[in-house]
This record gives structure tokens, sequence and C-alpha cells, in this order.
């Protein structure tokens, strides 16, 4: 669109193919206005309902958050992402939309107050489109476990994947990838405990960012796993996650102890640098058996490029990847035990109708709020944490996490970003794996060891495998480096095409 053209002159589909940066551009230019922009993707997903997509959306709040950007845009107060529409992961609690994490327990549950990153989102503009379905309390990889029925939906149902939509999404941000990869939004937000960021970004072809842990607050994000948890941006291409993580980070000490204590940073200004020189570490463990041959061949030929670019391959090892599994689902469950606590029927949320005393509403409201695979894991981890099995479990858990930080740190001392794919395969079909939940588990060996060691660590596309399903690259850095990795990710994507590329049904 050119500087002149108006929204009278603009085609829509023209519009939602704009990314980010350029729709954030535009605004700015006041070629079209934030309550025009908001208008079209809403009426947009009204046209896509049958994904699955959206648990919530208010056309008069997120009109009215427009028009109160046009007004800043027109006095030129406004932030960097003035204007541009988004949607959050029902994880994150909203004051002006409901927040269920994807659980009957929590049905119609209104949140007196914005989560942080919601808040600090807002702060610099954004306007919210509505939630985003997706696998109950963030717990699953398929974005088949959420227990709420979208808009346009009569029951609970899977959210489906735009580039076939036979096939899963991945989860538990699974309606946040689908969201930015059927061109419904420009962006998303998206929460990731063991991968729920990297892998369904890996599915659906767009790019996404999990940052160190504690680099984005948890306040007011629905919790799972708290030594995991972390919020992070889903969008087309590295250039957009980083405009939204700069916005999402930054100290909260006041809300969250975990938060770290380091100033916001723009995690554009390192977009641009060359990357001759760098060394990308290959674990060898990444590229064994169970690794897909149309996986493996797309991430190859990405470093193949990526050597292209200057850049040099380094053989690492990651000697203890399959030990992340059991380490992974002893303590995640763990904590999800304890957290998942409070939701007992007595102050917030579900409570059984008909009781005979105490003891029975705990029983009841819990059975009913709670789906199979919540209950699967709480009972998984309140186990581990019996006496008698908390020194065999849980805490030799804990000692083989602190074993896979130090081998990144070993792998660190020899590469700067370490290279490999997100999943083993492409996104499987709905209901293939419904039955066998470990095989479910076993899909996230390579996106668990950072999420254990607290790493930065994100997916971009990378190509096509079988079914024409995207396959993304997976990049792990070092502590607090998102902007490193952020610019590694930019440079391939200026000279490959495969994030701009879109699922036939969006195009229309």
């Amino acid at each position: 669109m050119s500087p002149g053209q108006t929204m009278a002159s603009l085609s829509p589909t023209e519009l939602h193919d704009l990314d980010l940066a350029q729709l954030a551009g535009q605004l700015r230019q006041r070629t079209v206005s934030a309550r025009e922009v908001a208008g079209h993707f809403l009426a947009r997903a009204k046209a896509h309902d049958s994904l699955g997509v959206y648990l919530a959306r208010d056309e008069s709040v997120t009109l009215a958050q427009a028009d109160a950007a046009d007004r800043r845009l027109a006095a030129g107060t406004g932030g960097a992402l003035e204007g541009v529409p988004l949607a959050h992961k029902d994880i994150f609690v909203t004051k002006d939309f409901p927040t269920t994490a994807g659980s009957r327990m929590l049905r119609g549950y209104r949140s007196p107050f914005d989560a942080t990153v919601v808040s600090r989102l807002a702060q610099a503009g954004a306007v919210t489109l509505g939630k985003l379905n997706c696998d109950e309390f963030a717990m699953g990889s398929s974005n088949e476990n959420s227990a709420i029925a979208p808009i346009g939906q009569a029951q609970p149902v899977p959210v489906r994947n735009p580039w076939n939509t036979d096939h899963i999404p991945g989860g538990s941000s699974g309606a946040s990838a689908v969201a930015v990869a059927a061109r419904l939004m420009p962006a998303s937000t998206g929460t990731d405990t063991g991968g729920s960021i990297r892998q369904p970004a890996s599915f659906c072809g767009v790019t996404g960012i999990k940052p160190t842990y504690g680099r984005a607050s948890r306040y007011g994000m629905v919790a799972f796993a708290s030594s995991l948890d972390q919020a992070g941006p889903m969008a087309r291409s590295a250039q957009d996650c980083a405009l939204l993580l700069s916005a999402m980070c930054g100290p909260d000490p006041d809300r969250d102890s975990t938060s770290l204590d380091i100033p916001a940073e723009d995690f554009s200004a390192q977009l641009g640098r060359p990357l001759q020189g760098l060394r990308i570490g290959v674990p060898r463990e990444f590229f064994g058996e169970g690794v897909a041959p149309d996986v493996q061949a797309a991430i190859e030929a990405a470093l193949v490029e990526y050597e292209k670019l200057g850049a040099r391959r380094v053989d690492i090892s990651l000697p203890r990847t399959e030990l992340s599994i059991p380490v992974y689902y002893i303590i995640a469950p763990a904590e999800a035990s304890s957290n998942l606590s409070r939701f007992d029927g007595v102050k917030f949320g579900h409570r059984a109708p008909e009781y005979k005393d105490l003891q029975d509403m705990y029983r009841k409201t819990r059975a009913q709020g709670f789906g199979d695979e919540v209950k699967r894991r709480i009972m998984i981890g309140a186990y581990v944490l019996s006496h008698g099995y908390y020194d065999a479990y849980y805490l030799q858990a804990q000692k083989i996490r602190r074993m896979l930080a130090d081998d990144f740190q070993q792998a660190f001392k020899l590469c700067d970003v370490i290279a490999g794919p997100v999943a083993p395969t492409v996104a499987w079909k709905i209901g293939e794996k419904s039955d066998d939940p470990v095989a479910n588990y076993l899909a996230d060996i390579f996106t668990l060891p950072a999420s254990l060691a607290g790493l930065p660590g994100m997916s971009l596309p990378a190509g096509f495998g079988a079914h024409g399903l995207p396959v993304g690259l997976q990049l792990i850095g070092n502590y607090l480096q998102e902007a490193r990795l952020l610019n590694v990710a930019h440079q391939f994507q200026l000279a490959t095409d495969f994030h701009t590329r879109k699922p036939q049904g969006s195009r229309a």
C-alpha cells in the first residue's frame, strides 16, 4: 500500500497480508485507521470460526480500544504498537473478557485485573480482539484438550490447523499459532511451559519465541508449572516478535517474585547484524532415530542456508536430552498438582451443584471441573510428591534438571546458538494420539530441555514436510540472548520466504 492510499482503495486481502511492522507503519502514517483495521479483523474472525480459534470476543470493547488508539495516533502520542490488533491466549486474565484457561472449572470467570503482559501490550497501544482457545490449563501438545466450546461451535472441538484442517495445530498455544497463520491477526500471545509456543509455531508455519525464564512477568497467567511457565509472542516474523517482546518484557518485582530485575530491552536493536563467524551448535541427539526424514531434510537445508550466510556448523552433544521427558513429566505435574489445588469450589470457579459435606463438595467439584488430561497430571504430581516417593522421583528429577542446564553451558563454550528441529514430525491428524498420552509427551523431546534449563528458544518456519505441512527450525540461545536469537532468525528470513507463505484457505 502506498502512503497515499486510503482504506477505501485497499483490498481486504492486502490489509490482512500486512505483517505487524507494516501495519504499525500504516497506522502511524494514518493511511488506515485503527477502527478500520479492528473491524476488518473482527469480520475476518467470524468468517473463519470453523477453525475453533476464539473463546471470547466483544466487538464493543475492541472498537472502543481502537477509537482510543486513533485519538492517540492523531495526537502523535501513540506507542510502538498503537492500533495494532492482537488476541491473547486464554491463560492470561483480562478484565474486559472472560478467562477460562480452556476449562469448565473457570467457565464464565471474569478477572478484576489484567495480566502484566496484557497491560504492557495495551500500554504500547495494542488493541485486543479477544481470547484464544488452548489446551485446558495449558496442558497438552495438540489443542484437543479444551473443555470450552469456541465461538461458532455448539460444543468443545479441537482447534484445526489451517494448512490441513484434518491435522492438529500443536499445543497448548495452538489457537494463537492458527490465528496468525490464517491471517486472522498479525500477532498473538502464547505461553510456553515445555514447548507450547515453539511447537505450535512449528506446526502452523509462524514464528514464536519463549524468552529466558523471568524475562516476562507471570502475574496474571493462570499457573500450570510455576518454575517453567513463560509468556512469549507469536507472529509471522522475527522482526515482529522483536517488537512484541520489547513491549512484553521487563521487571515486575511487586507482583512476580520470579521476574528478573533487568530493564526492558529493545530487541530490534540487533536486527541486521551479519552472521559471519556465527557458531551454530548442532546437537547429535536432535538428529537420531525417531526424527522423520522430511523434518530432517528441512532442518538440514536450513543449516546449509546459514552456512551460505557466513555461519559455521559445530557438532555438539546434549547427552541428557532423552532424560528431559521423564524429568519434565515429574516436575511439571508436581507443580500443577500444587497450583491447581486452589480450584476447590470454595472461593471462585465451578462448584458442584449438589453435595453432602465439604469433602464431597471438593471431590465432585474437581471431578466435574477438570478434564482427563488435567486429572492425569494432578494425580501424577500428587503421587511424586507423596511421602516415600518425593526423594525417589521429585528430588532426583530436580538433580537431573540441574545437569541438563549444565549440559547447555558446556555446549555454549563451543557455539553461540543451538539449532535443530522443534518436533520429530510435522503435525499429526486430529485424534491420532488421543488414546496414547505418552505418544503426545514424546513429541516434546526437543523443546523440553530448553524449558527445564530456563533458556530462550524460538521456532521459525524452515520448509514443508509430509502432507504439505510446515516444519519449524528451533534456535536456542544462552540466558538473556533473545536479541541474538531474533537476529539469527531475522537473517534467515531475509534470505528465505517460508515465513511469508500462507495456507490456501487464508487467502480469501
